[in-house]
């Protein structure tokens, strides 16, 4: 272990395997050019998922991986977040999800930089972690329980990561919650711990990171809390610090790009009902967030109720066209204690009501939500995602997803950058994967026009680099509206005592984007995946005499694309050029 420790600090160099088939646990030493070649948190994960792709997410062959970063556990600014990776049971794509709270940092305190779960327990188990001491314990008694009762259970100086009733009944979007309200909520990772039988991992530790220079790391936070302060989207009247995500209802309902009624429609009047400004009046907000952050986005009411985030709000809201603020809220929390996805269930349920023919009301949404946790009555059709569900009636045009994976609540007609985002994305119709929302509506670093694809093949290429080595430090993307790459090379190399510079941290995060893509390919995905619903390039938005959300050009939206394909230097049958041999030089060099 020594050679990993006195190359590069900010790493344990240990990982936890567990095989839940023999009940079997041990130790192993990291390989040193895993870190060199990948980093950690989601680009580790995905490394170490990438000779099982052909398994499905429910054979004990698939792991699943919870894989730290070199900043988790430091003083790092966002240094608590950490990555999930597996093969998602709604979209069959490679999958990583990135989250807060406060597991990564106790994970690296017990001294471990990553846990490999593989095989199938014949019955509910949890896994408990206290530093050296790792034991699989009997949880029969857990089974049938949602997350506040796991919640009852942990130390309060440690963290857990768990599935309620919808994970154990694998829901395809079941998420794993952690710490009773952060989620890997996306793509369905829960359902992989119920395919698993396990129930939830509880972890604990009281050892500190190795840092290579603290006067370095102390001079490199100095320089990101500088540029935070000094931005109005973190720190400003109406910024993230203050009303959280959903200081972003007010200014999507402005730039009419809110999907309203199943993406119908691109504006929603009752928008305002439930803005951060009304969830801080109406529930008298505190901030609150994850470990080693200083903006505080995330916010709870008085008696500890949890603010949804934006995607939540106006997915509960505009695209199903209710502005009950205190139905959202418990939608939320109906979400959060079953453990399943609020974009992708709030979605699908919009998606069924367009099928049907029908206006919801609050009651019958959230009446649905139940019963697609328990899987009853047409809730057990709906747990399959929009995608399958809309197909098995004949109606598979109005899912609004890409690659199975139901869209955020950004419409592509009111920012052609997300369009394009969308349809490349690697894990689906994912807002994070590139975030253009931050130079088309935010106008941060730089203001782009939003009606227009020029220069967006290029843009969306670098983000989704930038963003892949993002989930790999681990780090929170919402700080890259004020601050760069370059802070956090240079916070990266006082922890690591390493030599990173932006461009060498940008060819690890391609090299981690054409390994998922490669994956992808693996899996059956091609070009005729890499597309957004039809109804956009068809139907109009919610217009008016100033402005106008005409349908996408599909010329230009094509035309786009293959500039992207070209500058990612992508073939005809569009895989990285040259990649199957980086592919398999990269992978088994590694494990």
């Amino acid at each position: 272990m020594s050679d990993i420790l006195n190359y590069m600090t900010g790493y344990t160099g240990k990982g936890i395997r567990i095989d839940l088939t023999k009940g079997e646990i041990s130790v192993f030493k990291i390989p040193l050019k895993l870190y060199e070649q990948f980093l950690g948190g989601r680009g580790i994960g995905v490394a170490m998922v990438a000779d099982y792709i052909k398994y499905d997410y429910n054979s004990p062959e698939m792991p699943l991986i919870f894989a730290t970063g070199p900043l988790v556990g430091t003083p790092a600014i966002t240094s608590g977040r950490m990555s999930i990776v597996s093969k998602s049971p709604l979209t069959g794509t490679i999958f990583d999800c990135s989250v807060g709270g406060h597991f990564g940092k106790n994970l690296k305190k017990a001294g471990f930089d990553l846990i490999e779960i593989r095989g199938i327990s014949d019955k509910w188990v949890i896994i408990d972690i206290k530093n050296d001491n790792i034991s699989l314990k009997d949880a029969q008694n857990l089974a049938e329980k949602n997350i506040s009762e796991l919640k009852a259970l942990n130390n309060k100086n440690g963290s857990f990561a768990g599935i309620g009733i919808a994970g154990e009944r694998q829901v395809r979007f079941a998420s794993i919650i952690l710490d009773g309200h952060y989620c890997a909520g996306r793509g369905g990772l829960g359902a992989v711990m119920g395919a698993k039988k396990l129930k939830a991992i509880y972890v604990n530790g009281d050892k500190t990171a190795n840092i290579a220079d603290f006067d370095r790391l102390k001079n490199a936070n100095i320089r990101i809390m500088r540029l935070l302060r000094a931005s109005p989207s973190i720190y400003g009247e109406f910024g993230l610090s203050e009303f959280g995500t959903a200081a972003l209802v007010d200014i999507i309902h402005a730039r009419r790009l809110e999907p309203t009624e199943n993406f119908r429609k691109t504006f929603f009047p009752d928008a305002l009902k439930y803005s951060g400004y009304q969830f801080k009046s109406r529930f008298n907000t505190k901030k609150t967030g994850c470990s080693g952050c200083p903006v505080l986005c995330k916010k709870k009411g008085k008696n500890g109720v949890i603010i949804p985030e934006y995607e939540t709000v106006s997915h509960f809201g505009a695209l199903n066209g209710c502005s009950d603020i205190i139905s959202i809220v418990r939608a939320n929390e109906i979400c959060n204690e079953y453990g399943i996805d609020t974009i992708s269930a709030a979605s699908t349920i919009a998606c069924f009501a367009e099928i049907e023919n029908i206006r919801l009301k609050p009651e019958d949404i959230n009446k649905l939500l139940l019963d697609i946790c328990l899987r009853q009555d047409i809730g057990d059709n709906l747990a399959e995602g929009s995608l399958r569900y809309a197909s098995s009636v004949g109606r598979p045009e109005l899912s609004m997803s890409v690659k199975g994976l139901e869209l955020p609540a950004y419409d592509p007609r009111g920012a052609y950058g997300m369009a394009l985002a969308y349809a490349t994305s690697n894990r689906g119709g994912c807002h994070l994967r590139a975030y253009p929302i931050g130079h088309e509506i935010l106008r941060k670093p730089i203001a782009t026009d939003r009606f227009s694809f020029e220069g967006k093949a290029r843009i969306i290429k670098i983000a989704e680099d930038l963003n892949a080595v993002i989930d790999s430090l681990t780090a929170c993307k919402f700080v890259f509206f004020a601050v760069s790459l370059e802070e956090y090379s240079e916070a990266l190399n006082a922890v690591t005592g390493a030599n990173y510079n932006v461009q060498s941290l940008l060819n690890i995060g391609e090299n981690i984007w054409n390994l998922e893509r490669r994956l992808n390919e693996l899996s059956g995905f091609n070009i005729r995946h890499d597309d957004i619903p039809k109804r956009f390039f068809t139907e109009e938005g919610s217009s008016t005499q100033n402005i106008k959300i005409p349908p996408i050009d599909r010329q230009a939206f094509l035309e786009a694309r293959n500039n992207y394909y070209r500058i990612r230097g992508y073939d005809t049958i569009k895989k990285p050029s040259n990649f199957d041999k980086k592919f398999n030089l990269m992978i088994n060099s590694t494990l």
